[in-house]
């Protein structure tokens, strides 16, 4: 069993129609290139985000409050509501009541 032409497959030679291989690709040599170095924004892109949030954020959250507040609110007291209502139901004394069927 001979291995397929994919195992095989390296740099490709002997044509004239290929460029070269990565980082060889036959084009003038790079001058002038002393250090590379990388962004201080890459290096650390959160940096001051809490700095910035504590001012903005707030702001923002003040304005957004009544949209999110407001229907936990009432979530909360209807939520409340039921458990108190549901242990009345389950109760001797709800039952002693006779107010539900």
């Amino acid at each position: 069993m001979h291995a397929s032409s994919s195992v095989h497959s390296g740099m490709p030679t002997g044509s004239s129609k290929w460029m070269g291989w990565w980082g060889d690709m036959g084009g003038p040599k790079q001058k002038g290139i002393v250090t590379y170095t990388v962004s201080p924004f890459r290096q650390a892109p959160m940096r001051g985000a809490w700095k910035h949030w504590t001012v903005r954020g707030y702001h923002r959250l003040a304005q957004q409050a009544i949209y999110f507040a407001v229907p936990l609110g009432m979530g909360y007291g209807l939520l409340s509501w039921a458990i108190k209502d549901n242990a009345l139901r389950n109760s001797k004394e709800g039952q002693a009541k006779g107010l539900f069927p």
